[in-house]
């Protein structure tokens, strides 16, 4: 049996079509381009879900279910109820995409984007055979996935999860949700990038400056970069943002005292330059001190690919 896996990011569309063992046989992809409308968004995703299909060397009739990961809060009609990174505002994404790839509805299965790549990692990842797993990814922002008992953890109102969204700094940064302080304004990519740039301000001798020069812009990487240089601004940088993550696991290690939980993302290419610390904060800080059981701190396996595994499985698990 096969199925279609679509990722729906801020900044591309991609769609895979994947098997019954979790094996990708087909992909397409192509830019967001967002903000624009829903209708322009969606008729790219059919695109691209048909593209695969044909790449895999299938057609429409092979496939039993598709599957979307999106940003934001889904409903259980399979509206997408608010995206802030994508502007959406109840946009009925389950029938949009139903229509365009000519699929009943119930064939649709449509979900939070982080939601899929925790199912992706704890069903084909890291996470494989943990009933109760929590995957993080620090990425543009900070999503999470809680899976608990082998379930999506929704909420009554489908919004649960939203991790990155917990404030870790009373009154701190902005973020992009309207409230101020969330983990996501201080551990995404997005916030390591002003981090760097604001210590480059402060720092005008700092390597970091010829780093982001040959490199042509800053990024996630400038500052850890720095550091193995010994560059006493990005060594600040990368222990402050390392702090920053490391608040957050500890707070989701003592609410729910999963058996794993995976960090993914593009800044998980740190490898143990990230996890090593995060697991002496964590051992240091977490509640259950005198319990022989602990949370495993781990790198996330399956990369881009989880989302589009777990949005590919929505349909055995949902």
């Amino acid at each position: 049996m096969y199925s279609i896996g679509i990722d729906l990011g801020g900044t591309n569309i991609v769609a895979s079509v994947v098997d019954d063992d979790y094996e990708i046989k087909g992909t397409s992809k192509t830019p967001t381009n967002s903000p624009r409308s829903a209708e322009e968004i969606f008729d790219d995703i059919a695109t691209v879900s048909l593209e695969a299909v044909k790449a895999a060397g299938l057609t429409m009739d092979d496939i039993a279910y598709v599957g979307m990961g999106t940003p934001g809060t889904v409903n259980a009609d399979g509206i997408i109820e608010f995206a802030n990174n994508l502007a959406f505002n109840n946009v009925p994404a389950r029938k949009m995409l139903a229509e365009r790839l000519s699929k009943p509805e119930d064939k649709i299965f449509i979900e939070n984007d982080a939601n899929c790549a925790a199912l992706g990692e704890a069903y084909a990842g890291v996470g494989n055979g943990a009933k109760d797993f929590v995957a993080v990814t620090l990425g543009t922002g900070v999503g999470s996935g809680i899976i608990v008992d082998g379930k999506i953890v929704n909420g009554v109102n489908f919004a649960g999860g939203e991790c990155g969204h917990m404030v870790i700094v009373v009154d701190g940064e902005q973020c992009s949700c309207g409230r101020k302080g969330c983990w996501e304004a201080y551990a995404s990519a997005t916030a390591l990038i002003r981090q760097t740039k604001k210590a480059m301000e402060e720092y005008p001798d700092s390597i970091m400056h010829k780093l982001a020069e040959q490199e042509g812009k800053v990024s996630g990487r400038t500052a850890f970069d720095a550091m193995r240089l010994g560059d006493i601004a990005g060594i600040k940088v990368v222990d402050t943002y390392i702090k920053y993550v490391a608040c957050g696991l500890i707070n989701l290690v003592n609410a729910l005292q999963p058996e794993v939980i995976c960090i993914g993302g593009g800044i998980c290419n740190e490898g143990e330059t990230l996890m090593k610390p995060l697991r002496r904060f964590v051992q240091a800080e977490r509640y259950s001190i005198h319990s022989k059981i602990q949370t495993k701190i781990v790198k996330a396996e399956l990369g881009n690919d989880a989302g589009i595994i777990g949005a590919a499985i929505l349909g055995k698990v949902k």
